[in-house]
Parts: structure tokens; sequence; C-alpha cells
């Protein structure tokens, strides 16, 4: 299982590897059939995981939006209050 820090490291590290893949078929005058289908099936691999990994950002992201919006409520409820 992976450590938190881990995983917030794997989108770029997922980036990196993707690149890397893609690096690889451009070097390529013939691409060994058998090393290209384990390099897609590592590239799908690092796509899903790059998904998943966005959409926790994302949904971290609407919980800071939605922390913020209750903060900024409360100091305009507390302004009128002041009144």
């Amino acid at each position: 299982m992976e450590t938190k820090k881990e995983t917030k490291n794997n989108l770029n590290g997922n980036l990196k590897k993707l690149a890397e893949i893609t690096a690889w078929f451009d070097d390529q005058k013939e691409v060994d059939v058998e090393e290209g289908l384990k390099k897609v099936k590592e590239a799908v691999s690092l796509i899903k995981s790059s998904r998943e990994r966005l959409k926790e950002v994302e949904n971290e992201f609407e919980e800071i939006k939605k922390e913020i919006d209750l903060d900024e409520g409360k100091e305009s409820e507390e302004k009128e209050v002041e009144f």
C-alpha cells in the first residue's frame, strides 16, 4: 500500500513515466511488438492512476472552496450583527 506522500507524488511521477514511454516509441525505428504491448499496458495503468489522483485533487479543491465559502458567509453574518 502506498503512503500519502507517495500518492501525492504519483501524478508527477506518472506524467514523467508517460513521457518516457512516448519517447521510447518515438525513438524506435522498428517497434518490438511485445515490448510495445508492455509499454502500452504500462501507459494505460499510469493513465488510470492519474485520473483517479486528479479526481482526488479536484475533490480536495472542492472541499477547500466550501470551507472558504462558509468562512465568507460567517464573516458577512458577523458584520451584519455589528450594526
